[in-house]
Parts: C-alpha cells; structure tokens; sequence
C-alpha cells in the first residue's frame, strides 16, 4: 500500500487517478485551495483532502511529508507567458525541492505530446522547460521520474468533444480554425490507468532515471473530423466551415477578448501547426500493458446527454477549473 500525493486531484485527470487509486486501496491527498472543489473525490474513504496553495513552496514540502509518491496533474490550456511559467516551470522546479526536502523520490508529472523548446506555442515550450527542470533534479536527486506525454484526452466529463457537440446543438454552422490539424485523442481512463502503472514497481524507473510515455489512442482525427463525430453523437451534425489561417487568428483574438476563460487561442493555434500524434519516439501505452480504447464506442456512451444553450454556458464556466 502507498499514500500518493496528487496535485490537481480535483480535475478531469485527477478524479479519474483518485477513483484508480481508491480501488487499489491505496491512500490519496488531495490538495486544493478549497475543499469544496473537491467535492467528487472526497466521498472516497482513502482520500484526504487538504486545503492549502500548492504554489506556496513551504505548504507543498509539508504536504509531500509521509508520502511515497507525488503525481503532478497542475496545468493550464490559456494564458500569458507569465501564467505558463508559473504553472508549468515554477511550480515544478518548487516540486523538485520540496521532494528533496522531504524525503519523496517518485515523480510522475503530466506532460503533453508536441512539447519542445523551440515548439510553436508557449503552451508546448513550457511545459518543455517543466519536463527539464524535473528531468535535472532527478538526476542530481536521484528521483525516480516518469513523464507521460498524452494527445487531446476525451471522457465523459471532457471539455472538448462535449464543448464541440453544444456548439452545434446553439449554431447552424461550424466556422473552425485549425480544421486540419490533426490529434490522436486518448480515453482519460486510460491516462488515469498510465499514471498508476507508473506508481508501482513493476514499471517505476530506477532512482536518478527518466522514463517518458506517449498516451494516445488509436486513431488519428483531424480537427474537423473530431467537429463532426462530436455533432454525430451529440445533438445534430452540423456542417463544418474551415477557416483561412488569418481569419482563424481573428477568431481566436475574439474569443480570447471576451468574458471568462476562451473557447480557443491564438497560442492554441500555433500549438496546432503541428500534429498533435504520437511520434513513436518513446513507448506508448501498450508498454504499460494498456490497451487504449477507441474514441467513438466510448464517446457515443455519453455525448448528447445533456444538451442546450445552459450547457453550454455551464462548460465555459467551468474552463477554468480543469
């Protein structure tokens, strides 16, 4: 039995890692800025939840304190150089030190496919810089790190199928930047099942190693397709109209501009001029001994559900709290 910290335990990711852990029996904190969001995990018996500000270094050494292990879900879609840095750098370079502090020497963290330092948006390239500042402290801490790489992550409480399905259950036409970019979307259950194969020994790295997976399902979608399959199994299909890159880019700026977190960036854009697929540089999911599920079966189980205009609204409430 372990106890594992997991930082963003309250998310889309998070819950799912929870629910996983749960059944294993092992024991999981969750830390948030307040208990209330945490109202889907901590009805399970082996999760305590505490309140506190994971950025704040002093509080997130405490909180590693009597751990095993420490998973790193923390991550932001939108947002300034500034707020990127602070998520996806700050926040793990702060991880690498309180874990030497305290005494924790398994990490896994929660990386993206596509990431790089000369990538095309400061998405990617920070989360670059974050997957480098774990990658030195373990080898100058001997930490056992495990870094998971994954496409789009769809499920039934996704931000990105179902925000595509509302959209055509509100409008007669679909005027989509990026159509052709293409993705390898992953089932979150089987991220969730990715990160508890990293917790255990069986697939844990050697102290001072880095083991990197790539998490995507299989098959690959281009945008529009993924538009289309989401109006198929939500409401209505609705024709798909592709954007010239600059009218994509004014779209963006739009949504960015208007009230609450966007829809849709200009830096999401840039991160699509490039495919978001599993390069098969690294192992993907079957090393883990995951069989990852196909999109549709599971996203025809609970696109449509619920649908109108309140919905709608409700997901771009709620963009902000992943």
């Amino acid at each position: 039995m372990k106890n594992v910290l997991v930082l963003g335990g309250t998310g889309f990711v998070g819950r799912e890692v929870c629910e996983q852990l749960h059944r294993l029996g092992w024991h999981t904190t969750v830390p948030t800025r307040r208990a209330s969001n945490a109202s889907d995990v901590q009805h399970l018996p082996r999760v305590t939840v505490r309140e506190a500000d994971v950025h704040d270094e002093a509080q997130l050494t405490a909180l590693l304190r009597g751990h095993d292990a420490v998973v790193n879900l923390v991550a932001i879609l939108h947002g300034s150089e500034a707020a990127f840095e602070h998520t996806h750098v700050a926040l793990p370079a702060k991880l690498a030190r309180a874990c030497a502090a305290s005494g924790v020497r398994q990490v896994v963290h929660i990386s993206a496919l596509g990431v790089a330092l000369d990538a095309p948006s400061r998405y990617q390239r920070s989360k670059a810089r974050g997957e480098a500042v774990l990658r030195e402290a373990a080898h100058s801490s001997q930490l056992s790190l495990s870094l998971l790489r994954p496409s789009v992550i769809f499920g039934a409480e996704d931000r990105f199928l179902n925000l595509f399905a509302q959209l055509q259950a509100v409008f007669p036409v679909v005027p989509l930047a990026g159509a052709r970019a293409r993705f390898q979307p992953v089932w979150v259950v089987d991220v969730a099942r990715a990160v508890v194969a990293c917790l255990q020994d069986e697939h844990r790295p050697s102290a001072g190693e880095v083991d990197v997976f790539e998490c995507a399902g299989p098959q690959v979608f281009t945008l529009a397709d993924l538009v289309r399959l989401a109006g198929r199994y939500g409401s209505q299909e609705r024709p798909v109209f592709a954007l010239p890159l600059a009218l994509g880019r004014l779209q963006a700026l739009v949504m960015e501009l208007l009230p609450g977190p966007p829809l849709m960036s200009r830096d999401n854009l840039d991160a699509m001029s490039q495919d978001n697929v599993a390069s098969g540089q690294h192992p993907g999911l079957s090393a883990l001994g995951i069989q990852p599920a196909a999109l549709e079966p599971v996203a025809a189980t609970y696109l449509g559900q619920q649908g109108g205009r309140s919905r709608l609204l409700a997901l771009r409430r709620g963009a902000g709290r992943r």
